[in-house]
């Protein structure tokens, strides 16, 4: 019993879990192309979805989104990622002016067959985990990045997160914010491999 009370007093499980985001219906289309862009209520928090066939082979678009502390160099709006645990990260972004910044720390999972890759995270308290007060902790932020392979060098990408913003951010701003998320989320993921091969 100790053992069990020690292992929750050190990292508490918030827990959105979306893995199974691709199977939920009725959502919300934002944005059609050049990447499908919705949303929809899950779990009483709004989640984003962005979905797009890249010309890259599932490992190496898997190899570069569990590079973590590459995120600065890979996502545009990501200014810091420290890993805290093996698989235990704390994210810091860039939002535009006149906004604050935001952080994260989550725990994630891989699961891996062979034609499909999915990462997930959840939120997570640490005690390694510090605040800045320059930024809004996002205590409920979760998201799923799905793999599926379609031949050798076509892999669908989905991008599914809690949409949330919290802080000072408005609700009229959100289907905005989330179709930049998503659009650039992808688009940076899709250069980086770009500039990988190249």
């Amino acid at each position: 019993m100790r053992y069990i009370f020690l292992l929750f007093t050190h990292c508490l499980l918030l827990g959105l879990d979306l893995r199974g985001i691709n199977k939920l219906d009725d959502w919300i289309i934002l944005q059609e192309k050049p990447i499908m862009v919705a949303w929809q209520e899950f779990q009483g928090y709004p989640i984003g979805k962005a979905e797009m066939i890249l010309e890259h082979n599932m490992s190496s678009i898997a190899q570069l989104i569990q590079d973590l502390e590459n995120y600065p160099n890979i996502f545009k709006r990501v200014t810091g990622a420290k890993q805290i645990e093996s698989n235990i990260v704390q994210i810091i972004l860039d939002m535009p002016f006149p906004f604050a910044g935001r952080d994260y720390v989550v725990k994630y999972y891989i699961e891996q067959n062979d034609d499909q890759w999915v990462f997930s995270f959840s939120s997570v308290e640490h005690p390694d985990g510090s605040l800045d007060d320059k930024y809004v902790r996002l205590p409920n932020a979760a998201g799923v990045w799905i793999l599926d392979q379609s031949s050798l060098n076509k892999t669908m990408v989905t991008y599914a997160w809690n949409g949330e913003l919290l802080g000072n951010f408005p609700d009229f701003g959100l289907n905005r914010a989330w179709i930049t998320q998503g659009t650039e989320v992808l688009t940076w993921l899709n250069e980086a491999l770009s500039n990988k091969v190249n």
